[in-house]
């Protein structure tokens, strides 16, 4: 195409920047009128003299020039008008070049050109650009239809002058025609502005994953030992002379195997890191996944979020969370939240981008309350539209922000609690090892005098010492409990994915397994959600359900055969004016897409009432207004013209909208009369018994007014009271829909409820109809009904008294359920609650755990969750909840077999090698390395992903103030360490009276020394079966042949055992054994399965005695040592913190000072002209901007 790069003469514009001092020229209009906040701002000149803005703002791209924390330069919008060159509206931001040069471009404007849109809100940019017509024309689409599916490639071009009405009408040749158009559906449109996507946070590679493994102290240093040992066995073995007849020198393998021990380690726990990385970034993807309502060839379709392009036209309804920028086409009464783009916590009120423009252009342009402009991130407080996208992916604002704040995965309460807890574990261990290694540095030194060794044999003792107490460090470690909570929580998010469960935050899961109580939505959750109208009542006519078919009662389509045409006129003008939902297809097939109680109507009315086309009904009708739906009056509006008169359409909860009602309507001549008591008296027992049959009841009532607004009714900053004209309306009728109770709903409540979980009913329905639907699925028994207006007004110790016996809560509003919630929790509850809509937001960010609905949930609902229930079914919480408590008991069954394998390893560590004359352990370095991998990674494995079985719900949920380590649990680790132990000894001290061994045989002393290391290994591989249960009940093998992990990993080790004993050899320091031997060392490892099962069978009350008893003195000697290490480290952290005061010294706070504002404005170009109240002195307020300021975004 051949790019006309020339923008349009001045033209009016609005704009508030301070004039610079260069020689730039601007006419001011009105210069009184500006604030004095506006005057901070930094400026260029270019070599033509021509201003440039380098404010820095959070939506500019990130550049070496800019940045992305400073608070943003004042908005356009609401400014004095000035005249300004277009050109500096438009023209590029340092470091966004690139954004405005795009080679063969058929569109009229760049990336770089829309960006210009919101950086920041830019009216005088909306200006250059035309308009909202200019989009139009220059994007190549529809503001009414959308984009056409047919496009492909774009065959002809379109110039930015004739985009913005600027030149002749008439379409371009592309300057390079495409020699092979692309198949591909809108690929000339993705390849100029790219696809809704953001680049994903990569996986940290698995290189830097090794690399930060070996970055620990303790690892660092037993390298360096190995090292320093392979270097002296290679001196023994290589650089001193060997006697004829001497055995060959091996000295130097135990280096090596210490090396490769350690590269395994780290390697293997390296993999496990990475594999948990590639797993949360797919889980991540996941959370980002949804469906967007976009306008397409003049169809509404429902389309994957990431497959917005520019041009397309996207529908706007209360609870939307914008996912591109764009500027509004039209709408009703729309005010959006724009907090978490802009920070203004204000309702934003939009206008029509055309109307924008017809303002700017008339000279009314007193631009305060004119922002057509559309902000990604921003939240649909109100009101109902469209809007043209303009920008998507890493050009909106909101990718643009995303992609500076990319954060790493938080850590999870469990989490921090075992890092706890491995800190005091490592510290024990950590003083045993440090006790270790004077004790036998000590009788080293003792020895010394009469040692007649070599030099080098010497050093090798004292290295075999240290390495030795390393390694006892390196297995009191326990880095594997982070490492199994991990897993344990990828494992269960990415099962519970596959279940229907998709988990935006970890914590929640493991939360969700204590949780005591859930306050469930009915509609959708615990009802399917597929709404029919079976049962209406229109003055003396009415219809019901099939199966109350009799003489006396029609059914609907009787009933509707009867109607005249202008009776189902009105009815259908209720229900498909006043609707925001619309046509579309799903699953190939033709439906409504909306709110399951408008389907219902729309379905109704298409069915039995002739209903034409959707669209063509609207197009057909002058709509004045939209009021959407009002949770607190539980209705929702529209105003229609009706020859000279306006005509309000108002629909929702029936016995709410009866009492607003002062007439009724004569079904079959729409004639109007006074509705009585006695009529009124009728229609509430009607509404009663649709409740009763479990129906949603919703009222349909109009008014005819003489114009619109009303004289009577209120405004509020231009917007009209809902409630001010909520009176005096005409009772049209009232339609009951059901909606069945979802199968296999009943069963899960009891489930829950066997669990000790109290499942609460939370609805907007009547009391009548909530009763009927809670005692169907289980939920009201004998206890509290309760409706929203009766329990606001109860005081906090009434509250108290009323909640634990509260299992319904009808009409309950928004805030109704966030008081209820709060409360439960103050009583010390774990709350689970459903919400979808926008206004239960506050109630499942106040829950312990939030669930949104993923089919009807809105946006808002869902950000505000910690899970969302992609299939929007109560039985989904119900598999949360088993997989919670999964998540909890794989980390406790972790921590008892590590615990175990700690306590057993350093004592046997210690004691052997403090008792054994050349103060050796009997379980070598290399040998404990092996143990640890046993302990750390395959126990984590094989242990942290057990599934649930249902008998998992057959308990009371933990409560908060449970230890994570419980009476029972202490007992099998103690019970079990006591047998570990006392085989061991006797095998080590008493092995060789007992098998009949000569203590002078090295080869035998060797075996004996094998059949140690083999059964301690074989006593963990054992021991692993017993810590799959965490209670007292004897089947340890139950639901084993369902984790895989556990069977393959269980083989693994196994096998790797057996391996090591026959050809570890030198590595291992050990000697392949015979049968006999295997056979002592295997048995007297399986017997701690029977001994597991006298350990249950002791009484939990008489261990819990004794172990206070005895613990007493452990827990004295553990606090000194925390004390004593404490003020080791206070002592190190003193001296380092002094020593970087000194370092930073004379002048280094005025340095970071004013290298910080001086680097903050070189980057912007200019030093910042700065206005200050008369009689202000400038040196007493210089600006002093801190670094955390900055990184709050604050100057």
């Amino acid at each position: 195409m051949a790019t006309n790069n020339s923008l349009a003469p001045p033209t009016l514009a609005v704009d508030t920047r301070v004039r610079s001092r260069s020689n730039t020229t601007e006419t001011t209009l009105d210069v009184s009128a500006r604030s004095r906040s506006d005057t901070l701002e930094t400026r260029a000149v270019t070599p033509a003299g021509s201003f440039v803005s380098n404010v820095s703002n959070p939506f500019l791209t990130p550049s070496v020039s800019a940045n992305p924390f400073l608070t943003p330069a004042q908005s356009d919008c609401g400014s004095s008008v000035i005249t300004v060159d277009p050109e500096s509206a438009l023209r590029p931001d340092p470091g966004t070049e690139a954004d405005f040069n795009v080679p063969n471009n058929p569109f009229a404007f760049s990336p770089g050109h829309l960006n210009k849109l919101l950086n920041p809100k830019s009216l005088p940019a909306f200006r250059a650009l035309g308009g909202l017509a200019g989009l139009q024309r220059g994007l190549q689409t529809d503001t009414k239809a959308g984009l056409s599916h047919d496009e492909t490639t774009v065959a002809l071009g379109v110039t930015f002058d004739l985009a913005v009405g600027r030149a002749s009408d008439k379409f371009t040749d592309l300057a390079e025609p495409p020699s092979n158009p692309s198949p591909e559906a809108f690929s000339d449109r993705a390849r100029v502005y790219g696809r809704n996507v953001l680049p994903a946070k990569k996986a940290t590679p698995l290189w830097k994953l090794i690399w930060a493994a070996f970055q620990d102290k303790v690892i660092i240093l037993l390298a360096v030992a190995a090292t320093v040992s392979l270097a002296l066995g290679l001196y023994e073995t290589f650089g001193v002379k060997h006697e004829p007849g001497d055995p060959p020198a091996v000295d130097w393998i135990e280096g090596v195997a210490i090396i490769i021990a350690i590269l395994i380690v780290t390697l293997v726990g390296s993999l496990n890191d990475w594999q948990k990385e590639r797993a949360f970034c797919k889980l991540n993807e996941k959370k980002e996944d949804r469906e967007i309502k976009v306008i397409r060839s003049g169809k509404s379709n429902i389309i994957n979020v990431h497959d917005i392009l520019v041009g397309d036209v996207l529908h706007l309804e209360p609870g939307d969370l914008v996912p591109v920028d764009g500027v509004l086409i039209d709408g009703h009464d729309l005010k959006f939240d724009e907090s978490s783009a802009t920070g203004e916590s204000d309702a934003i009120k939009k206008t029509p981008g055309d109307q924008v423009m017809a303002s700017l252009e008339s000279g009314n342009a007193s631009a305060k309350d004119l922002d057509p402009f559309i902000i990604s991130g921003a939240k649909v407080l109100e009101g109902v539209g469209t809007f043209l996208c303009t920008s998507v992916g890493v050009h909106s604002s909101f990718g643009k922000i995303m992609m500076s704040v990319q954060t790493e995965v938080e850590s999870t309460p469990l989490q921090k609690k075992l890092e706890r807890l491995a800190v005091a574990i490592a510290k024990i261990g950590g003083s045993a090892a440090v006790l270790l290694f004077f004790v036998l540095l000590f009788r080293f030194l003792a020895g010394l005098s009469g040692d007649t060794r070599p030099p080098a044999e010497k050093a090798s003792s004292f290295l075999d010492i240290l390495i030795v107490a390393v390694t006892i460090i390196v297995v009191a470690v326990p880095e594997g409990l982070p490492l199994a909570v991990t897993l344990a929580l990828a494992f269960a998010t990415q099962r519970l994915l596959k279940e229907n469960n998709l988990v935006r935050v970890l914590r929640a899961c493991e939360t969700m397994g204590n949780a005591t109580t859930i306050c469930s939505d009915k509609t959708g959750t615990l009802t399917t959600n597929r709404m029919t109208v079976v049962a209406g009542t229109f003055g003396q006519s009415s219809f019901v359900k099939p199966e109350h078919e009799s003489p006396k009662l029609r059914t609907v389509s009787q009933w509707a055969g009867d109607l005249p045409q202008k009776t189902k006129d009105a009815l259908v003008q209720s229900v498909a004016i006043n609707s925001t939902a619309f046509e579309g297809e799903d699953a190939g097939q033709f439906a409504f897409i909306g709110s399951k109680t408008e389907t219902a109507l729309l379905q109704w009315a298409k069915d039995h009432l002739a209903m034409q086309s959707l669209p063509e009904t609207r197009a057909n009708v002058q709509t004045v207004h939209m009021i959407p739906f009002d949770s607190s009056k539980k209705c929702m509006g529209a105003v229609i013209k009706v020859g000279s008169q306006y005509r309000l359409l108002v629909k929702g909860a029936s016995e709410i909208l009866l009492s607003y009602c002062s007439r009724k309507t004569d079904f079959a001549t729409l004639d109007e009369s006074p509705l009585t008591n006695n009529e009124r008296s009728e229609l509430t027992s009607t509404i009663d018994q649709y409740a009763q049959d479990s129906l949603r009841t919703i009222g349909l009532v109009y008014r005819d007014y003489p114009e619109w607004p009303p004289a009577h009714a209120k405004t509020e900053d231009g917007h009209l009271e809902f409630a001010s004209i909520l009176n005096d309306l005409t009772w049209l009728g009232v339609v009951g829909i059901q909606d069945p109770v979802r199968p296999g709903v009943p069963e899960a409540v009891r489930l829950a409820q066997d669990a000790g979980v109290v499942v609460r009913m939370v609805t907007g329905d009547n009391a009548v109809t909530a009763q009927a639907i809670a005692t169907e699925c289980g939920i009201y028994t004998d206890g509290l009904i309760m409706e929203g207006p009766a329990f606001r007004v109860l005081s906090d110790e009434e509250m108290n008294k009323m909640i634990p016996k509260l299992q319904v809560l009808a009409r309950s509003s928004p805030e109704d359920k966030r008081v209820l919630v709060a409360k439960l929790k103050a009583l010390g509850e774990t709350v689970a609650v459903t919400g979808d809509g926008t206004n239960d937001a506050p109630a499942l960010k106040t829950a312990d755990v939030g669930f949104s609905m993923g089919v009807c949930g809105t946006e808002v609902a869902k950000e505000a969750s910690e899970i969302v229930l992609m299939d929007d079914n109560f039985t989904s919480i119900l598999t949360a909840l088993k997989w919670g408590r999964a998540v909890n008991d794989a980390v406790q069954k972790f921590l008892q077999f590590q615990i175990t394998v700690n306590i057993t390893a350093v004592l046997v560590a210690f004691v052997s090698a403090v008792a054994n004359p050349d103060m050796k352990s009997v379980l070598t370095a290399v040998q404990l390395l092996w143990v640890n991998l046993i302990m750390d990674t395959f126990a984590a494995l094989a242990l942290a992903t057990d599934p649930p079985t249902d008998k998992i719900l057959n308990r009371l949920p933990q409560p908060k103030s449970a230890p994570l380590i419980t009476v029972n649990m202490w007992k099998m680790i103690i019970g079990q360490t006591i047998y570990q132990l006392v085989v061991t000894f006797v095998l080590y001290f008493a092995g060789t009276r007992i098998l009949g061994y000569d203590p002078n045989n090295a080869t035998q002393q060797k075996e004996l020394d094998t059949m140690v290391f083999n059964t301690f290994v074989w006593m963990q591989i054992f021991n692993e079966f017993n810590n799959r249960r965490l209670d007292n009940k004897f089947n340890i093998f139950e639901g084993v042949h369902r984790n895989k992990f556990f069977i393959g990993i269980t083989i693994l080790m196994v096998g790797l055992q057996v391996l090591i004993i026959f050809v570890g050899g030198d590595a291992f320091e050990i000697k392949p054994i015979n049968g006999v031997q295997w056979a002592i060392c295997v048995v007297s490892a399986f017997v701690s399965l029977p001994w597991g099962v006298l350990i249950r069978l002791f009484p939990d009350e008489w261990f819990a005695a004794i172990a206070r008893t005895v613990s007493a003195p452990v827990v004295v000697v553990y606090r000194v040592l925390a004390k004593v290490f404490g003020r080791i480290g206070k002592v190190f952290k003193r001296s380092k913190k002094s020593d970087e005061t000194l370092q930073q010294g004379t002048g280094e706070t005025e340095k970071s000072v004013g290298s910080t504002e001086k680097a903050l404005f070189t980057q912007q170009g200019t030093t910042p002209e700065i206005i200050l109240p008369e009689g202000t002195d400038a040196t007493s307020v210089h600006p002093i901007i801190q670094v955390e300021d900055l990184e709050r975004g604050r100057t």
